[in-house]
């Protein structure tokens, strides 16, 4: 598994005057749209999002995996996975993802080689 992301803190700017729980509030709700902005476009492929924003939706699963261990709760990458994708993975798979064509390919390992 890769090095787990780190991370940021939020607490700049309009946040920095929150108290933690609703700055808490206000990031779990951003989550939660991204999450459904991401299961409405299912056009948008997972290989071109790691080639031009270096993560997908496959990462944000792991993130929220991750967050639940440090919450102290054990959550295995399908049910991770099925919180990002509204559904099984493979189901997803199966009914959006296309397969992926030279360029993206060679896009792909171009920007996994910038991460070192």
């Amino acid at each position: 598994m890769p090095t787990p992301q780190p991370e940021a803190d939020l607490a700049l700017g309009a946040a920095a005057g929150l108290d933690a729980a609703t700055r808490e509030r206000i990031e779990a709700a951003a989550f939660r749209k991204l999450v459904a902005h991401l299961r409405e476009r299912t056009d948008v492929q997972n290989i071109d999002m790691m080639n031009l924003a270096g993560f997908c939706r496959n990462c944000l699963s792991r993130w929220y995996q991750e967050a639940a261990g440090d919450a102290g709760l054990a959550l295995e990458t399908p049910a991770a996975r099925e919180v990002v994708y509204g559904m099984d993975y493979k189901a997803w798979q199966a009914a959006h993802q296309t397969e992926a064509n030279a360029a993206q390919k060679a896009a792909f390992q171009e920007a996994m080689a910038k991460h070192g």
